[in-house]
């Protein structure tokens, strides 16, 4: 049976290179994969899932609009699906994570999402939020704190490398403007005063 995942983590975890290499290892013995990716992302170029460490490929995109269980019925009627692949699942509305659940419930295509949790406020996407409702599976993909412990949190810069409290939960922008911190680190850096 067809499951739901995601795989998520803050910034800079290298979750974009694990759906690179999952999606290549299906290709590799001859099956087909469809990879998506949010349509305002074009950190690696329109419609590319890319990594920090160079790998790419060529990517569907989708916008808030898109009926994504519609998209992959065409896309299922073209050849069999062995799995999908989301990535930046965080920019997914509530209804596009119901249309995946159905991706995999009705369509018994395996759809593996990876995206972030929370934004630099600390607040959950609204993607991240039905994901971690309702997903088959979670898996947290692990990166480190300057001070060694795992990072959970993520802080936003801005050009002069300032800490931001405030603004839009969305801002898709180079690695440089996101830090990734443990929850204390991340509560030093946005509530200055909480450690003393």
């Amino acid at each position: 049976m067809a499951k739901l995942y995601f795989s998520y983590s803050t910034m800079n975890a290298g979750k974009s290179t694990l759906l690179l290499q999952a999606s290549y290892n299906y290709r590799e013995r001859g099956m087909r994969t469809v990879l998506f990716i949010a349509a305002f992302d074009d950190r690696g170029g329109a419609g590319r899932v890319a990594s920090r460490i160079g790998l790419d490929c060529e990517a569907h995109t989708f916008r808030r609009e898109d009926d994504l269980f519609s998209i992959f019925e065409t896309l299922q009627a073209e050849g069999e699906i062995a799995c999908a692949f989301v990535d930046e699942a965080q920019f997914l509305t509530e209804a596009q994570v119901w249309q995946l659940a159905r991706v995999a419930d009705r369509l018994s295509i395996p759809v593996m999402t990876y995206g972030l949790r929370t934004d630099f406020r600390g607040q959950l996407f609204p993607g991240s939020q039905t994901l971690l409702a309702i997903a088959d599976e979670l898996r947290e993909v692990r990166t480190i704190c300057h001070c060694g412990r795992k990072a959970t949190m993520v802080v936003r810069m801005d050009d002069q490398g300032d800490v931001i409290r405030e603004g839009a939960q969305v801002e898709v922008g180079g690695n440089e403007k996101y830090v990734s911190y443990c929850r204390r680190h991340w509560d030093d850096v946005m509530s200055p005063g909480a450690a003393e």
